[in-house]
């Protein structure tokens, strides 16, 4: 008989005699460019929903800017969708088409 418990962020697989402790996957957010949404919206989006720093949401804006997409941050799955329900909410009541997405982390990157 297996069992599954969630606590703290952690998972605990229950399997007869033993017991696995491991981290739930972590899922990145990514900002997508585009050619219609502001530079300055996208650092108010890092700063206000990401809890960003200036400097820090400026360098994230450049590189989707100049890469085409950049991460925002690194989340548990269910935060993660929170976070990208919440950036394309305020892109859309701006009227800005600004596309946010999840993926998942695959060996730390």
């Amino acid at each position: 008989m297996s069992t599954d418990f969630e606590q703290d962020g952690l998972v605990i697989t229950e399997a007869e005699d033993e017991v696995e402790l491991r981290k739930p996957p972590l899922y990145k957010v990514l900002l997508h460019n585009d050619n219609f949404t502001s530079m300055e919206f996208v650092v108010f989006v890092l700063q206000t929903v990401f809890g960003r720093s200036e400097s820090d949401a400026v360098q994230i804006m450049l590189k989707v800017h100049n890469e085409g997409v950049g991460v925002a941050g690194q989340y548990s799955y269910e935060i993660a969708e929170m976070k990208v329900a919440k950036v394309t909410s305020l892109a859309r009541a701006n009227e800005f088409p600004l596309l946010c997405t999840i993926e998942e982390v695959i060996d730390g990157f």
